[in-house]
Parts: C-alpha cells; structure tokens; sequence
C-alpha cells in the first residue's frame, strides 16, 4: 500500500519484516527499503540477500545490555532479573551482554554473589502473568528486572510501582518518561541511525546492498544518562567504561557464540 501510495523510501520497523522486504526488494526495485532490527533473508533463513535499494541495519545489542547490567550493579544493585519477551537473536543478545556487564562490574568491585532471575515470557504483549511473576521476584528481594521485551515493560513497570523501591530498566529508547521507577533504559540508535540512511538517500548516496553493524563505536548503543536515576553510577563511570567499548577492550559473548547453557 505505501508503494501504491507513492512512498519512495519505507522505513520498516523489526525482524518480522526481514522476509517481506527480501520479497519487496525485487518486486519494488525503484523503491528503498529501511530494515531496522534486521537483514533481508528468506523464509528458512537458506538465504540473505540485501539488494541495491535495501540497507539492513542491526545494532549490537550486547554492548546496550552490558552497559545497563554494568550500571546497576555498580549503582548497589545485587539481586538482578532479566525478563525477555520472545528468545529471538535481539533480545538474547541484549541478556547476554546484561549478565555480562553485571558480571563484569561484580569482579571490578570484589563482590561475592550477585544473582540474576532470568526468563522469557515468549511474546511482546503486556500480560497479568508477566506482572505477577515481576511482582514475586522483587517481593523476593530483586532490586531492579531488566524487562526487554516491548509491552512486557508496562507489566514489570506496573509490578514494581506497587513494591516500594524497586527499579526497572527499560529497552530500545529511553523509557524513563513512561514511570518513575525506570532508572535508565538499554538503548539503540534507532533515531540515529534511520536519520543517517534518508540523509543519505536525500544525499543520492543510500547505502544500498549494505548492513549496518551498529556499537559502541558508532554510537548504536547507550544510556541515557541525562535522565537516568542513578544516586551512585556517575557520567565519568559511563563515559569510562563505554570508552572501554568504543575501544574494543571488552569482548562480549553474543547469541551465535553460546551454546544456551
């Protein structure tokens, strides 16, 4: 419909729509096609092909994770949870990277046991079971549940609103104006990086046929600093240890690195 309707450039959202452009990039060859969240492939993932008038564009979602993992528990934090929507390359990566980053803080401060709950909720939609299960991990002593997962977000926000002092992180952009309790969120470059692709469209240079890979080093991943709660991880700890990113200095197991156990 948007072609019929004349659009030139359509900016598509998520990897649901990683087989439909794959189809659309050849039925609509005067038209350019954003993939945010993705890379064209078929339907059995036999083939991933992006054509002259696509750019795919990805972001290393490990690093986000493991710069919010890193924040909480140099904020205090020991008792984590991550709460992930659908186990789909994305949100993995994004739980990866926060047990990382928690990890990784734990044995810069010497701490003994820092504990995450882990769990995915198989769907992206705001639920009573996930507000419930949120609210019995912080009503057993989670401090704050990295909930990565859409609208699974409302239901932690909600489970944590009712239990006194409690956090959430949120994901993607930064959601601290949606509640109270988020102290900062995991976010991409989404704004950022779609912004870049039309300018160069409008530029008559796209970027067809190319993916983007977008880090630390592109500024693909982040905090939001600026409205983040935190009382004790400070700007110098982020901008020291997202340097150590930029830098390459930290290596991070992704999704296609291991084996689930």
């Amino acid at each position: 419909l948007a072609v019929e309707n004349g659009a030139k450039v359509i900016v598509t959202p998520g990897f649901l729509f990683e087989v439909p452009i794959f189809m659309a990039q050849d039925m609509y060859p005067d038209v350019n096609f954003i993939l945010v969240d993705g890379n064209p492939h078929n339907a059995d993932y036999s083939e991933f092909r992006t054509e002259k008038n696509t750019v795919g564009i990805v972001y290393a979602e490990e690093q986000s994770g493991f710069l919010a993992g890193y924040a909480a528990v140099k904020e205090g934090f020991t008792k984590l949870g991550f709460m992930g929507g659908m186990a789909v390359p994305a949100v993995i990566r994004f739980g990866h990277g926060f047990v990382q980053g928690a990890e990784y803080a734990a044995k810069e401060l010497g701490l003994a046991e820092v504990t995450v709950n882990y769990h995915y909720t198989g769907g992206f939609a705001a639920t009573p079971e996930a507000q419930a299960l949120a609210a019995s991990w912080y009503n057993d002593g989670v401090e704050v549940i990295f909930a990565c997962g859409g609208a699974v977000g409302n239901s932690v926000m909600t489970a944590a609103e009712g239990v006194e002092g409690k956090w959430v992180i949120g994901v993607d952009v930064d959601q601290s104006a949606e509640s109270e309790t988020v102290i900062t969120s995991a976010m991409k470059g989404l704004r950022e990086s779609v912004y870049q692709a039309i300018e160069a469209y409008y530029a008559e240079a796209f970027p067809g046929g190319e993916s983007w890979l977008l880090g630390a080093d592109r500024d693909g991943v982040g905090l939001p600093m600026e409205t983040s709660r935190f009382s004790v991880f400070t700007q110098a700890d982020y901008d020291a240890i997202f340097a150590k990113l930029v830098a390459g200095e930290i290596e991070l197991v992704k999704d296609v690195d291991a084996d689930g156990n």
